[in-house]
């Protein structure tokens, strides 16, 4: 009989334990981070009020993207997304730019950031006629649902080198903050041919080899006709956007060192953006299988880019990558100088 109450009495401790450690699991996913004791920011250290909307803490800023998360993965009722005042806001940022410099791992891990919400997809409002057409209402529907005191981050890296999109962005918000994150231009424009190489190769398309595509065979200089380095002089595009804005509405963030060290770049996006600093070591784990860092919302939910990133380059000819490294030096030390940013480029 002693015996059989023993057994009773540990199987209920068991399942009191259980629902211990759910309740636990579920408040930590709910707030989203470990660090939730830590006192509320103080007021300068908030984002300012959006259309009289009183200011929140980061706490209950990270707790509403946890609602969000919820309403997104359901159908909510417009009721549903007035009682919680929920709207689709323009976008106070945008990561103009540039392909295959890093735009997607950036989006991704500015969203770590509990005031802002990110656009899944690539819009591509600002460079594509038809859908510019369509209009700003459009465009604004296409954003995701947030709340007034968080900031809405969209990124199309064909902006950086749309000749329409500069005006076109302006029109929308002459004081917009513009982000362009760049890689050393030679291993850039190597990375852009190897996403075309391997799509061409998924169809069973042939494909000439970059060193072809790179160098004019009848000059045996450097190809500017060749897409992939045109886009890699990021001095001939930037001067173009600097007609109708500031060099301080622009942050450059350095896409080698992102894949390397993370939270300094971040942090720097962070001090841009006006953002108190959130985004700690803790988000942010390097996975030795994937050869990158992955990101860490909370104890539960971790996320790593997709498999495409990270590709393997082909090996290319050290001679033409010497060519190309001279022939991008005069524009690096131009996008330097008007950037205010030195990198680390041979």
């Amino acid at each position: 009989m002693l015996f059989k109450q023993q057994a009773w009495l540990r199987q209920k401790l068991l399942v009191l334990g259980s629902l211990a450690v759910g309740s636990l699991l579920y408040l930590v996913a709910r707030v989203g981070s470990l660090d939730r004791l830590q006192p509320i920011c103080p007021a300068e250290g908030r984002l300012g009020s959006t259309h009289g909307q009183a200011e929140l803490p980061l706490r209950a800023l990270q707790f509403k993207r946890g609602l969000l998360h919820e309403f997104r993965k359901g159908n909510s009722s417009k009721e549903q997304v007035r009682l919680h005042d929920l709207v689709q806001q323009l976008p106070k940022a945008i990561i103009i730019g540039v392909r295959k410099g890093g735009t997607r791992a950036l989006l991704e891990m500015l969203n770590l950031h509990p005031a802002v919400v990110k656009a899944s997809q690539e819009i591509h409002f600002f460079d594509n006629d038809e859908n510019y057409a369509k209009g700003i209402e459009w465009y604004r529907k296409k954003m995701p649902f947030s709340y007034p005191q968080q900031i809405t981050i969209e990124k199309s890296p064909a902006y950086f080198i749309t000749e329409e999109v500069p005006e076109r962005i302006y029109k929308m918000n002459a004081s917009i903050k513009l982000l362009v994150i760049v890689r050393e231009p030679t291993t850039r424009a190597i990375s852009d041919y190897t996403q075309v190489l391997e799509g061409k190769e998924r169809k069973n398309k042939t494909y000439h080899k970059f060193e072809k595509l790179a160098i004019d065979p009848s000059t045996c200089e450097v190809n500017t006709k060749y897409k992939a380095v045109r886009t890699s002089i990021y001095t001939k595009h930037l001067e173009r956007w600097l007609k109708y804005f500031p060099i301080e509405q622009f942050h450059v963030v350095d896409g080698d060192r992102l894949i390397t060290e993370p939270l300094p770049e971040l942090q720097l996006v962070e001090k841009f953006l006006n953002l108190p600093p959130r985004i700690s070591q803790y988000n942010l784990y390097f996975n030795a299988t994937r050869g990158f860092y992955c990101l860490r919302f909370n104890i539960i939910f971790n996320k790593c880019l997709a498999g495409s990133k990270g590709r393997i380059h082909p090996e290319v000819d050290p001679s033409v990558i010497t060519k190309l490294r001279k022939f991008f030096h005069p524009f690096n030390q131009k996008f330097y100088q008007i950037t205010g940013r030195t990198l680390n480029w041979p």
